[in-house]
């Protein structure tokens, strides 16, 4: 892997470190939201009256995950869940939180807590060049949720790798400053790699979303839909089509077969009709079919979901938002998904598909066979 990577290196461009330090972002979604059972955990632990409420009020709160989800540095759990999601997690009463809710919403938001809420955006903008005539592909990385290290660096690995072998262009951001209409329309596809959290400002959301719609392609790996808590309903509903509800635990990795159903789409090329993969197999709280072609489900049949049982079951399927192509897949969290003959030829086939501008993103058709 290393001596491909070295090879690939003039294939690879990296970005830039920014000329001049960034100023605080002011212009986070949440900036001036209400407190409530609502809000990210971690905006709560933030501010010193909200903790206090939690402290008095609910301090079971504090032994329903392991102390290091409510740390307040990102990227953290906190980030990622709400109380109210909390509370249906580990059944906490109904009553309580209806009552918390009302003393949160109660407390003013300060100007600090709007500092605070704000620390964990950036607005860092990258010089870069690419060349033209190639695939250009960002990898995007600005994680503030759960940060699964393992998982990201296999993935990243593996792009990387593909590029040398394809002759991509590629260069690589952890930097939500990124995200202007300037640097965008320099990528033919944005491939979010494991990305958890809220991690765009309002600006940053806007260029993003007009980037897509206006013919950018999007491809997004396992954890770029993994939140039990979000803060964005267009990245959920209209990009991704769908949101994680969550993952067997007992246990948490598991052989399962994946099929593919979408035989005619080119991500399908080169795939067997079914295969075995052991991973972490998420679950979603609406099946994304409509709106979606599905490129592959899982056999529920050969594991164990259990209460999360969708019956039909993607796992990775494409949309058109716009003129823009989009691609998700729920695979990959085990590092070792990223070395999967099938998984790796279903990726290749995503990037270059979403990158395609030659012509629109296709009208969805039932899939063929």
């Amino acid at each position: 892997m290393k001596n491909a990577l070295a090879v690939g290196a003039a294939l690879m461009l990296a970005l830039l470190p920014a000329a001049v330090s960034a100023k605080p972002v002011t212009d986070c979604a949440l900036r001036d939201a209400p407190f409530s059972t609502e809000s990210p955990i971690v905006d709560l632990l933030l501010s010193p009256a909200a903790k206090a409420i939690l402290e008095t009020d609910a301090p079971d709160i504090f032994t329903a995950l392991p102390p290091r989800f409510f740390s307040t540095k990102a990227p953290t759990f906190a980030a990622i869940l709400n109380l109210k999601a909390l509370a249906k997690m580990k059944n906490l009463p109904a009553d309580k939180m209806t009552a918390l809710d009302a003393k949160l919403r109660a407390l003013p938001v300060t100007a600090a807590d709007k500092v605070a809420r704000c620390a964990r955006y950036d607005d860092d903008r990258p010089t870069i060049t690419l060349p033209k005539g190639k695939p250009r592909l960002l990898i995007f990385e600005k994680i503030n949720g759960f940060r699964d290290g393992p998982s990201v660096d296999a993935a990243r690995a593996a792009f990387q790798v593909m590029a040398q072998r394809k002759g991509w262009a590629v260069v690589v951001s952890d930097k939500g400053g990124v995200m202007t209409p300037a640097l965008l329309r320099q990528f033919d596809a944005i491939i979010w790699n494991n990305v958890s959290g809220d991690v765009l400002t309002l600006a940053q959301r806007a260029a993003f979303k007009s980037y897509i719609e206006q013919g950018g392609g999007y491809v997004a790996v396992h954890g770029s839909s993994g939140d039990p808590s979000t803060f964005w309903p267009w990245y959920v509903d209209t990009l991704v089509g769908t949101q994680f509800a969550g993952h067997p635990m007992d246990p948490q990795f598991q052989d399962a077969k994946v099929v593919v159903e979408g035989r005619s789409h080119p991500i399908a090329a080169g795939l067997p009709d079914q295969w075995v993969m052991n991973d972490e197999w998420y679950s979603f709280t609406a099946n994304p079919r409509p709106g979606s072609a599905v490129i592959a489900t899982l056999d529920e049949g050969s594991y164990k979901p259990g209460a999360l049982a969708m019956g039909d079951h993607p796992i990775a399927w494409t949309r058109c938002v716009g003129k823009g192509r989009v691609f998700y897949s729920g695979i990959g969290h085990r590092p070792a998904t990223y070395a999967d003959p099938h998984y790796v030829t279903m990726l290749e086939n995503a990037v270059a598909w979403a990158a395609s501008r030659r012509s629109a993103c296709p009208a969805l058709t039932p899939p063929a066979g």
